[in-house]
């Protein structure tokens, strides 16, 4: 019996392997329609077949497909978020002022100095911190004067930022504490050791003093400027 094999035989099928007998005889002698004739391909409007995307020749350089990497990608700006603007300028933060006891005393009914302590606290409140020490100081000066100056000083504890005493306090206050007395001391430390304060508000005398000398400045609404290098001789 003479075996008759087709020109095409051997010939690459789609999938890029030669065909061979095997392939193409089924298990019952037939050949299956599948690897003799490959899937129908879209064809486009010239009747040509439509390629998912153009092969490259044999002997051509591989071709790689670019994609867009995170560096070469800008974002675009998020939905509903507006306008892309510049990047803003960041504001130097306003410094602090540390406040002891003589100071928040003028809060009180009758104390000196109150008119010019409560105008300048009108625009300089929320710059104010102080420490219990302070908040002590005020309420023993405002317990003789009676219920409505205890309730003052109530407010402005309300109101005020209360900071701890920390290590770096108790550290800064050591070193001045040969010079002033130990809850003096403990002001200047805070004011000292708060990353934040620039000045102090105080009508004690050597507080004022220490404190200049440390470069902070002194807050004393009412009083002369300089007041503390004329004061105690």
């Amino acid at each position: 019996m003479t075996v008759q094999v087709s020109s095409d035989r051997g010939r690459p099928l789609p999938g890029g392997r030669p065909q061979s007998l095997l392939d193409a005889v089924g298990d019952h002698g037939g050949v299956p329609a599948s690897s003799v004739e490959p899937p129908p391909r879209p064809r486009g409007g010239e009747g040509g077949p439509v390629l998912p995307q153009p092969r490259r020749a044999p002997d051509g350089p591989p071709t790689v497909d670019r994609v867009p990497t995170p560096a070469r990608v800008r974002p675009g700006p998020a939905e509903g978020s507006g306008p892309v603007l510049p990047t803003a300028v960041r504001a130097v933060p306003t410094p602090r002022v540390y406040a002891d006891g003589s100071a928040l005393s003028r809060y009180l009914d009758g104390a000196p100095c109150r008119t010019q302590w409560l105008a300048w606290t009108a625009d300089h409140e929320d710059e104010l911190i102080t420490t219990p020490l302070g908040l002590t100081e005020l309420r023993r000066i405002a317990r003789p004067r009676g219920v409505e100056a205890s309730g003052v000083a109530h407010d402005v504890e309300d109101r005020l930022e209360v900071v701890r005493f920390s290590d770096q306090t108790l550290r800064a206050a050591t070193k001045v504490s040969g010079v002033l007395p130990p809850f003096t001391a403990l002001h200047l430390g805070v004011a000292l050791a708060h990353p934040g304060v620039g000045g102090v508000a105080t009508y004690d005398v050597q507080l004022a003093q220490a404190s200049a000398l440390h470069g902070l400045t002194i807050v004393s609404p009412g009083w002369p400027a300089a007041w503390w290098e004329r004061a105690g001789g």
